[in-house]
């Protein structure tokens, strides 16, 4: 029990390796060793969860889980405020529903995305957050500022990412050329391309155009409640 990493929620399957099983959980948690958050999953008496601890354990059960658009923008201080109540945007390959105890402690939503060509167990632009060893799997700013225009004209206003877009000025071009090229929303690509030429911003002047899969050469027309979004090739 000891030998746990601090904040991090118990599961079954590690008390099993460590030769703990049901049975003797359950005499655990009737002691007040243990605390049931959920099914399989148990918190330390007294000892309250952290957020990447937390989130290592999820990534063991979702295929590419990890944080993107707005909220790894912000981690990286890529934003135009500071939100009172944040929630977390946590991204990942298949259909899954947080747990409630987790929603409890750390706000968050999760939404099911395959936005690049790529393999979940290498996935482009996500590493650990800061590489710090125990850091949750977090989006670089430049595969985040695409996660975060692929909502735009569903859950993301074009308002707001035209405000953030505005605060992109240090994007390294050539992670988004990468990026850009493996993209498979065309509106993805275009609402980029649009923003960057229109606010000036640096990166944009580097990028490849003709080598990113911007479509055909027709508008890409979308209608949202926030009004119609055309997007030129």
């Amino acid at each position: 029990m000891t030998t746990m990493p601090k904040g991090m929620p118990v599961t079954t399957n590690a008390l099993q390796a460590a030769g703990i099983y049901p049975t003797l959980a359950e005499r655990y948690v009737g002691s007040g060793w243990l605390t049931r958050l959920g099914r399989g999953v148990y918190q330390r008496t007294g000892e309250s969860l952290l957020l990447h601890p937390t989130l290592r354990v999820l990534e063991g059960r979702v295929s590419g889980l990890h944080i993107g658009g707005k909220t790894a923008l912000d981690w990286y201080g890529i934003r135009q405020y500071v939100a009172i109540n944040p929630v977390l945007l946590i991204y990942g390959w298949d259909a899954f529903r947080l747990p409630a105890w987790f929603t409890l402690m750390f706000p968050a939503e999760y939404r099911r995305k395959r936005l690049f060509d790529e393999n979940p167990q290498a996935m482009l632009g996500v590493q650990p957050y800061r590489d710090a060893p125990d850091g949750a799997m977090t989006s670089d700013p430049e595969r985040a500022f695409l996660e975060m225009l692929s909502e735009v004209g569903t859950r993301q206003t074009l308002d707001e990412a035209r405000e953030l877009a505005q605060t992109t000025d240090t994007l390294r071009h050539e992670e988004l050329q990468r990026l850009l090229h493996a993209c498979r929303s065309v509106k993805t690509v275009r609402l980029a391309l649009t923003l960057g030429r229109e606010l000036e911003l640096p990166w944009v002047a580097a990028l490849v155009v003709r080598e990113l899969p911007t479509g055909s050469r027709s508008r890409w027309v979308a209608r949202s409640k926030n009004g119609t979004i055309v997007l030129k090739p």
